[in-house]
């Protein structure tokens, strides 16, 4: 989710001087040479893998396994948008799965005097496209704290 959290802030928490471009080695769900540079449970991106791009937590492992040329950025990502990440997993699981209404692409139905109206106005879709009832619209307020424009 933290992927997706940054991609849609267009804030990617880079420390500015802690970026490492070249030839990287992945094995055993581990990016191997980099004691030292990246600290344990630290948040980097990995950028041109073909399997890995993506936010991922150093010493976690679960990455798989690879040689290749890209890069690599550390990350100070805030424990408030860790927080915040966390608490939108929640909510995806909660109203995100497939038979959940914020996936229904109506903006109401009824049937055997049940019925449902998601809220917002308009052609069901928000300022940014998405649809109305995503995580995108629910946690609205606390991402533009941390948006990037």
């Amino acid at each position: 989710m933290l992927t997706e959290l940054c991609q849609e802030l267009r804030n990617w928490f880079n420390r500015n001087m802690d970026k490492w471009d070249g030839d990287f080695i992945i094995e055993d769900g581990v990016l191997r040479n980099f004691a030292g540079k990246l600290k344990p449970n630290q948040y980097f991106r990995i950028m041109g893998s073909v399997f890995n791009d993506g936010v991922h937590k150093y010493g976690e492992g679960g990455l798989t396994d690879e040689t290749f040329t890209g890069s690599i950025w550390a990350m100070a990502v805030p424990p408030a948008v860790i927080a915040l990440s966390e608490d939108i997993d929640a909510w995806k699981a909660k109203y995100g799965g497939e038979d959940s209404v914020v996936r229904s692409p109506f903006n109401s139905e009824s049937w055997g005097g049940y019925s449902y109206s998601k809220t917002g106005s308009g052609s069901g879709s928000g300022s940014d496209g998405s649809k109305i009832g995503s995580w995108k619209a629910a946690f609205a307020y606390d991402l533009n704290r941390w948006r990037k424009i």
